[in-house]
């Protein structure tokens, strides 16, 4: 066994590689660039070696650095976690001229796998079932207009050494599809090096399930069940979960032998996930092989109850696997939600920045938390957006959704924007909670971007409970400021919370350990330990279990729970008949400024002053955290002053052109 291995990686993968490590008692070794000096899994490693500049081409791309790094630590093997050179051959091939162990497969099965054309052509060899495209490489858009005519639309237009949703494009006309053919190129070239771009039939309304294998260097395969990865936007999964709740046993079974006929086919070793796409009549069809660990491996293990990370070194330091196929079982359920970096109410734009406050769920039996960032730590524009993933498990699916609902409500992040909302939101939803899903249910539940009218309402008297009590508290702490006796409980007159046009009454009554709130008629007993400042209010109304979290600004408290998020105006009743007469302030006409939603790279500037331009056209293509998003005009005009260029860096906000 390895006495001391290098991580090829940074964030929750590494620290998660750390921690199985760690439970074996070998010795670990973080790289970190410039930007990630002060990163979780430096703090966690043994040891931390620099390794470059921020931008990841000059710092986790460059092998050169990782492996000097591996020879001055003395590192006996590395685990590449999954992005960056986990599926990259010269890398692997590097380590082996170093005598340096690859904790992943072998150079055969990256090279065939690694490469979707590839692939696909092995996949067919070995019998297993593909999607009809075409597997050469695409030259140009026209080319790609011409090969999705003679397929047919819908098509997806994918890159060769793509992954993680990258250099995917979906193309239902000859305008999308020589768009997407960009896109997707530039995509590729800028996060793998690799544009070519190949094309494939669209299967509609399906859903993705990915096989998971493990093999050793001793001939012995196995499958360790599926995963439901069907939840995805912009085909970056969102929320996965195992088993599937769509897979029969028979279909399970027939899908996990062609998975592991197509890894003997090539050799293969370590852990790796075959992905299928399987329509609504369960017909399955190979999709590709990822030759790495897999960011939804989690979901697996608390299922199956095996570390892969741990199996993984295992079998890197030539052990045999120490299970066989009749040992893999499947105990209850798990669900992953990954928590990104994004605003789901601006179009899931990145958002970068310090975390001010950073308080997951806790750890236990039933919920677990991956991440690779801290209290206070920076959230970076030049890699992936997630900062954590959360798993719960429970004895059967209501349950896992159950505490996953309860968990992301627990769930509190400030400094940054994150997509918790809408990971509430989809777990609360109908079609999710009955398991009627398919890689296009997003897109057809959140046409138009995601916003709070989204979210399945929630009961206004929970938010006005909590509310009423939270005033308590603060009206009792006023009374002693002011000079009243220690333990002086004021009479309090009724208030008006005003949430949105709505007006309501209530008043609150002190208690030894609980507030009674008199709202509606309704009389709720409200009992938590919530203290001045904290974000999170856990307690009980009326019995019952809840966590709402809590902000205030002035009079104005906003509150969250379940992917709900209102603000709640609190005032006297005399101030509330006022309030009812002021006027709306309209918001200011923004339509003649082309503004940053976010910072990030400058890739291309469309246009140039005085261009006449339609409302959609593309006007820049901005870059951050490895996504390119086309910024298009609201309105007919032409261009004004144009503030910005190619390559030039830009914050949230900044005007990058004008319209007149």
């Amino acid at each position: 066994m390895f006495d001391k291995i290098l991580i090829a990686n940074r964030g929750e993968i590494a620290c998660r590689v750390i921690k199985s490590a760690q439970k074996m008692g070998i010795k670990t070794v973080a790289v970190y660039s410039d930007a990630d000096f002060d990163a979780l899994h430096v703090h966690m490693a043994d040891e931390a070696v620099h390794i470059g500049p921020a931008p990841s081409a000059e710092s986790y791309l460059v092998a050169e650095n990782i492996i000097q790094a591996c020879i001055d630590t003395g590192a006996q093997a590395v685990h590449p976690g999954y992005g960056f050179l986990s599926e990259n051959p010269a890398f692997r091939n590097a380590l082996d001229t170093k005598n340096i162990a690859f904790i992943g497969p072998g150079v055969r099965a990256i090279e065939a796998m690694g490469d979707k054309i590839t692939s696909k052509k092995l996949a067919d060899k070995a019998k297993v079932n593909t999607i009809p495209g075409y597997t050469d490489v695409v030259k140009d858009a026209d080319h790609a207009v011409k090969i999705a005519k003679d397929i047919g639309y819908p098509v997806m237009l994918k890159a060769s050494a793509g992954g993680g949703g990258k250099g995917m494009r979906v193309a239902n006309n000859d305008e999308e599809c020589r768009d997407g053919f960009e896109r997707a190129t530039n995509e590729a070239r800028s996060s793998f090096g690799d544009d070519r771009v190949f094309i494939e039939k669209f299967i509609v309304e399906p859903r993705h399930i990915e096989i998971q294998i493990m093999a050793d260097s001793h001939g012995n395969v196995i499958y360790l069940n599926e995963r439901e990865c069907s939840l995805q936007r912009r085909h970056q999964k969102v929320i996965e979960e195992a088993p599937s709740p769509f897979l029969d046993e028979k279909t399970r079974k027939a899908m996990g032998e062609q998975a592991v006929a197509l890894a003997r086919a090539v050799d293969y070793e370590s852990a790796g996930t075959v992905e299928f796409i399987v329509d609504k009549d369960r017909n399955f069809y190979f999709l590709e092989m990822n030759t790495r660990l897999q960011v939804e491996h989690p979901v697996t293990e608390m299922t199956t109850g095996v570390d892969l990370v741990e199996l993984m070194i295992k079998v890197a330091a030539g052990e045999k696997l120490p299970l066989k196929q009749k040992d893999v079982g499947i105990h209850g359920w798990s669900i992953e939600s990954r928590v990104y970096a994004e605003d789901p109410f601006r179009n899931f734009l990145p958002s970068t920045g310090r975390l001010v406050y950073y308080r997951p769920p806790q750890d236990d039996d039933f919920v677990r938390v991956d991440t690779g960032v801290y209290e206070g730590g920076e959230v970076s524009m030049f890699y992936d957006p997630m900062v954590a993933k959360l798993i719960t498990w429970g004895k059967d699916r209501d349950e896992a959704i159950a505490r996953m609902r309860d968990a992301l409500d627990q769930f509190v992040v400030r400094g940054i924007q994150t997509n918790l909302a809408f990971l509430s939101a989809l777990i609360a939803h109908e079609k999710y909670r009955s398991g009627n899903i398919s890689t296009n249910t997003i897109a057809e539940e959140y046409p138009d971007g995601f916003d709070p009218t989204h979210v399945p309402s929630e009961d206004p008297t929970t938010f006005i409970a909590v509310i009423g009590s939270v005033l308590r508290e603060y009206r009792d702490r006023a009374a002693l400021i002011e000079g009243q006796l220690p333990g002086h409980r004021r009479k309090v007159p009724d208030d008006w919370v005003v949430v949105g046009k709505e007006h309501h009454a209530i008043t609150v009554l002190p208690g030894d350990e609980c507030h009674t709130v008199h709202y509606n008629g309704e009389t709720y007993t409200v009992c938590s330990d919530w203290e001045f400042g904290q974000h999170l209010f856990s307690g009980t109304i009326n019995g019952e279990e809840v966590h709402v979290q809590v902000e205030r600004d002035g009079q104005v408290y906003t509150l969250s729970r379940g992917g709900s998020q209102i603000d709640v105006l609190v005032m006297n009743p005399r101030a509330a008949e006022l309030y009812k007469l002021m006027p709306v302030k309209e918001p200011p006409d923004t339509s003649g400024h082309v503004i940053a939603p976010m910072p990030g790279l400058i890739v291309s500037i469309s246009v140039t002053e005085g261009e006449e331009v339609k409302a959609g056209d593309e006007l820049a293509v901005l870059e951050a955290m490895k996504m390119e998003n086309a910024m298009r005009a609201e309105r007919n005009g032409v261009v004004g002053k144009i503030n910005f260029e190619a390559g030039d860096s830009v914050e949230v906000d900044e005007i990058i052109m004008e319209l007149q």
